[in-house]
């Protein structure tokens, strides 16, 4: 083989190489992992009104998908085009919302069955509530696995596993 030939198959293979090589947290682009907006993405929102529409593109053209009727509804923001936020529900459906239906104060939603709510972050620890999966409520203080989830005027510890509306080792004040 003429080393001419030789010079012509290797590019090719280089290239491939290159361009199926894992990219590291590092050499991602900027618009991978944080929005327009300058907030991390993906991320966790809430909606903030009683009434939003779900669209299929980012704009007031695009036909509407799907309609909530639940403040407070946990949501994860994906991407972000302008005024519009791709965000993914608890059933996966993904779709766009205009940002002002969005709210960044943290909820989430009970998923995975009955769960149970503790005085402490601590499975020994008292019993407090139960919690049949659908139920939303605002999160906080959560660490090691676990999150402090306020429904109304009733709040106690979960464990993540049994959350939509946060990530299992996410650290939150």
């Amino acid at each position: 083989m003429s080393r001419m030939l030789a010079r012509m198959l290797l590019v090719p293979c280089l290239g491939v190489t290159l361009l199926t090589a894992p990219a590291s947290a590092q050499t991602l682009p900027r618009d991978a992992t944080e929005g327009l907006s300058g907030l991390p993405v993906p991320r966790y929102v809430s909606l903030s009104a009683g009434l939003a529409n779900m669209r299929s593109g980012p704009g007031d053209k695009y036909p509407i998908t799907w309609v909530y009727h639940r403040a407070g509804l946990p949501l994860k923001v994906i991407k972000e085009y302008g005024i519009w936020r791709q965000v993914e529900d608890p059933d996966g459906s993904v779709g766009w919302m205009n940002k002002n239906l969005l709210t960044g104060v943290r909820a989430a939603m009970v998923v995975n069955g009955i769960r149970l709510l503790y005085v402490r972050p601590d499975d020994n620890s008292r019993l407090l509530w139960r919690a049949e999966p659908g139920v939303v409520g605002t999160i906080s203080d959560c660490s090691r696995g676990w999150c402090k989830l306020s429904i109304g005027q009733r709040s106690g510890f979960i464990r993540t596993d049994g959350l939509w509306g946060v990530d299992p080792n996410e650290e939150l004040d």
